[in-house]
């Protein structure tokens, strides 16, 4: 980095600034670490409050020996004593095992999740109570422990809520030493940072239906093709055809040369394209959740049916996956602006093959935009646009080109799909 030239300042001549100055300051910091850095980790001890009350030590003792007051010089005494020992609190050595365990790590939401930590002394000594701190999420749960013997293990049972879906961060579980005033505080990390997957709701489908997507087990399309698996009939030869479909038997008995004709078959394969931007629902978030919801039901009963699924949401994104895996990209969505038209893009790249692509959105996106996204997929596939809208009555609607969706809740999804929408 280049600092500034400040060799006229406010009609001063000052030196300039040597260019490698902060590479030195940066090798002189990386020298002397050893020394500087077990103090640095001494005054992280002290909180806000201690340095509030030591500095309230030090103001009284400077202003007692300046005027002489007696009773100035016992307030900054008495601080500075009370500071002194709290520090002595927070000096010695914990030597303990802690470990932390989530059961299950993955459950959907309202299912109950519930974790255990255990606290093992270590040392050949008793143990004083002590505090432990395990951050759950944006909270933290906090264990005071027993005096524990020498090998004596303590365990506590906690809950983590699961309202909401989302990757909760489980630890690390910290012991923290200090003063019941909270002037000293320090503290040592044991365990790593587990995450507990909070799945969206779902709901079970039926079938999607053979009629649904094309498969290579019998499922077939209307498109010729000169190079398959189901065979359609024989047709004379043209310049350009590819000799190995030439068929002998019959040319000979016809007098001249007839080629195999197939019936296109394709592998199945459905691509779900989620608009997670709360400002196109009526009901804002939770309407959203109510999108990634039917997304997610929807790729569970796909991947159950051994049919291949692509789903993409904002930065996430599962392709040919399992259905865990597909789970967990969903919990990871962030609610925000979306845009449908990249999003169908990165879908597409991803499945060039797909055979039917929904795109699950809210009634504020113009009906405009979603044909625009869709466009990008093949003539041949099915194009769904799925709405979630309370105003609204459920039901189907062909538009465009495009099969339009309408559920008010995710428990409407099945009843709309049982009607054949999608086939």
């Amino acid at each position: 980095m280049r600092l500034p030239d400040l060799s006229r300042f406010g009609g001063l001549t000052v030196p300039a600034l040597p260019e490698g100055l902060t590479t030195r300051a940066r090798d002189l910091r990386e020298q002397t670490r050893p020394a500087w850095s077990p103090v640095a980790g001494f005054l992280r001890w002290i909180s806000p409050l201690g340095w509030a009350v030591l500095a309230l030590g030090v103001a009284g003792w400077v202003v007692g020996r300046a005027t002489g007051w007696t009773e100035w010089l016992m307030i900054g005494a008495a601080a500075l004593v009370l500071v002194l020992c709290c520090v002595l609190l927070a000096i010695g050595r914990t030597r303990v095992t802690i470990a932390t365990e989530l059961e299950p790590v993955r459950v959907s939401v309202g299912e109950p999740a519930t974790g255990r930590i255990t606290v093992t002394n270590d040392s050949p000594r008793g143990m004083l109570p002590l505090l432990v701190e395990l951050p759950v999420g944006v909270s933290a749960a906090r264990f005071t422990l027993p005096p524990l013997g020498s090998g004596k293990a303590h365990e506590e049972l906690f809950v983590v809520p699961t309202h909401r879906r989302g990757v909760i961060p489980v630890g690390p579980a910290r012991t923290v030493q200090g003063d019941p005033l909270g002037l000293v505080r320090r503290t040592e990390r044991w365990t790593d940072v587990t995450d507990l997957y909070v799945h969206p709701r779902t709901v079970s489908l039926e079938s999607l239906g053979a009629g649904l997507l094309r498969d290579l087990e019998g499922e077939t399309t209307q498109d010729l093709s000169m190079s398959d698996l189901a065979f359609h009939a024989l047709r004379e030869y043209q310049p350009g055809d590819d000799r190995r479909y030439i068929h002998w038997r019959s040319s000979a008995k016809a007098g001249r040369l007839l080629v195999r004709q197939f019936l296109d078959t394709r592998r199945s394969h459905l691509c779900i394209v989620v608009d997670a931007d709360p400002e196109q629902f009526e009901g804002g978030e939770d309407e959203a959740e109510i999108a990634i919801s039917a997304a997610a039901s929807l790729a569970l009963r796909a991947i159950r049916d051994d049919q291949d699924t692509t789903i993409v949401c904002r930065d996430q994104a599962a392709s040919r996956t399992t259905a865990l895996l597909t789970l967990d990209a969903l919990a990871r969505v962030e609610l925000g602006s979306s845009d449908v038209f990249g999003r169908c893009t990165e879908a597409f790249a991803l499945a060039p093959d797909t055979s039917i692509v929904v795109l699950i959105t809210g009634p504020r996106r113009p009906f405009i935009e979603a044909q625009r996204a869709l466009a990008q997929f093949e003539l041949e596939v099915n194009k769904v646009v799925l709405t979630i809208d309370a105003m609204e009555e459920t039901g189907v609607q062909h538009l465009g080109g495009l099969t339009r969706l309408n559920i008010r809740r995710i428990q409407d999804l099945r009843a709309v799909l049982a009607s054949g929408a999608l086939v």
